[in-house]
């Protein structure tokens, strides 16, 4: 049976809930919403394709790294292709919400995939009993989506405006936060073989290939890393078998 989105007191309920669980990874994703618009008017960026980015990306590290590419003169197809490697790992998101998903109305799933972050996806997680009742998972989830939405593109101008009336703050080293941040998410997922695999060799792939020219190691190492791991993924299912 298919849900389907109704404004019932049960709803909204479950939508204040997304909402407000995910209100503790909002205050930490906000200083970083605030960096990117700074960084990105203060790299010469546009201010309607900033705000742009926030609308119709709506990827913390992929707006990050297409700023620094797109003031480095990065040409547009290296950029997206490079977008669009960071965020593979929606691929794994989605596959892991399929039995929830299986049951939300296709011309939802579209919005709703839009809307997918680490943020979110950790929160409907969490939320996950183990059982077959999924009652009130769309309102939660796009509680919790929606509420990060207009999070990040509210402090997305906020940061645009200080960027603007603060001088040379490109120069500050802002963006070394979002570094740290990734580290600290991705570190502790580090749990299987592929996954060690695939961080070594990003990070040694990555030392050897920082100087190619407009950002393109970085778009290498991760297809290589990608790759690693997928290799390493196949080869321990064929021992099994």
């Amino acid at each position: 049976m298919r849900q389907t989105l109704s404004f019932t007191p049960s709803a909204k309920s479950e939508f204040l809930a997304g909402a407000r669980h995910t209100t503790p990874l909002i205050i930490a994703a906000t200083p970083f919403a605030v960096i990117y618009g700074a960084l990105a008017i203060a790299n010469g960026i546009p201010e309607w394709v900033i705000m742009a980015m926030s609308i119709f990306v709506f990827a913390g590290a992929s707006q990050f790294i297409a700023v620094a590419l797109i003031a480095s003169g990065t040409p547009f197809a290296v950029i997206v292709l490079t977008v669009f490697v960071v965020n593979l790992r929606h691929l794994l998101y989605s596959a892991s919400l399929m039995p929830q998903l299986a049951h939300v109305p296709r011309l939802l799933r579209v919005p709703m995939a839009f809307w997918m972050t680490d943020e979110t996806f950790a929160i409907i997680k969490h939320r996950q009993t183990g059982d077959n009742d999924q009652a009130g998972f769309i309102p939660y989830y796009l509680g919790s989506a929606l509420f990060m939405y207009s999070n990040w593109f509210f402090f997305s101008w906020v940061g645009m405006a200080m960027g603007q009336s603060i001088p040379d703050i490109a120069n500050w080293g802002l963006d070394v936060a979002m570094v740290v941040a990734f580290v600290g998410i991705v570190v502790p997922a580090l749990q299987r073989r592929a996954d060690w695999a695939c961080a070594f060799t990003a990070a040694i792939s990555i030392c050897l290939t920082h100087d190619w020219p407009h950002q393109t190691g970085l778009l290498f190492s991760s297809l290589l890393a990608i790759g690693v791991a997928m290799v390493i993924e196949y080869l321990q299912r064929e021992v099994v078998k």
